[in-house]
């Protein structure tokens, strides 16, 4: 799926989810289910790379949305450039620098949930660090099979309607 992918999925809370088959005519999507973990690693003189992948028989929707940058306890007042290898529209690929850190000028970038999709590597490209990088782990799961709650809800529903059928409405005698 695309990056641009997961925003058109429609989310549904658990009281709306109903079979995949849809009621009637009308397609109903099924039920999709989102997880967001904390990320977090640091790039240093010892640790110059580090990469964030996933396993490929999973069939979920990995995004990694990074919130910040900060250099920490022990930086040196130097250029600390992070890079982030990644692939791009085309399956290749590329290294773009994402952040120039120095202690005396610029500590710490925020970047608003820039979301990469995994396998991702950050590279501390020049400096010693230690830079931290943070943001969040997001799985989306679409689910097709049906829980044995949303068969026993989807059953009581219909029992209901055959008890309350809907009666016309009665005329009233009088006339002008």
């Amino acid at each position: 799926m695309a990056a641009g992918g997961a925003a058109a999925l429609t989310f549904l809370d658990q009281e709306s989810r109903v079979r995949a088959g849809g009621v009637g005519s009308l397609q109903v999507p099924a039920p999709v289910t989102m997880d967001s973990f904390f990320f977090g690693c640091e790039l240093s003189g010892h640790t110059r790379s580090f990469t964030f992948k996933v396993e490929e028989e999973d069939d979920a929707e990995h995004v990694l949305a990074l919130t910040m940058l900060c250099l920490t306890e022990g930086a040196k007042d130097e250029c600390n450039v992070v890079e982030v290898v990644a692939r791009n529209h085309d399956h290749q690929e590329i290294a773009v620098p994402v952040a120039n850190l120095k202690l005396s000028c610029q500590p710490m970038l925020s970047l608003d949930d820039f979301q990469l999709q995994p396998p991702v590597t950050f590279r501390l490209k020049s400096g010693s660090g230690p830079v931290r990088i943070t943001g969040r782990h997001q799985i989306v799961t679409i689910s097709n099979d049906l829980s044995g709650e949303e068969s026993e809800e989807d059953g009581s529903e219909e029992e209901e309607a055959e008890l309350c059928p809907i009666l016309p409405a009665k005329k009233l005698g009088r006339r002008l």
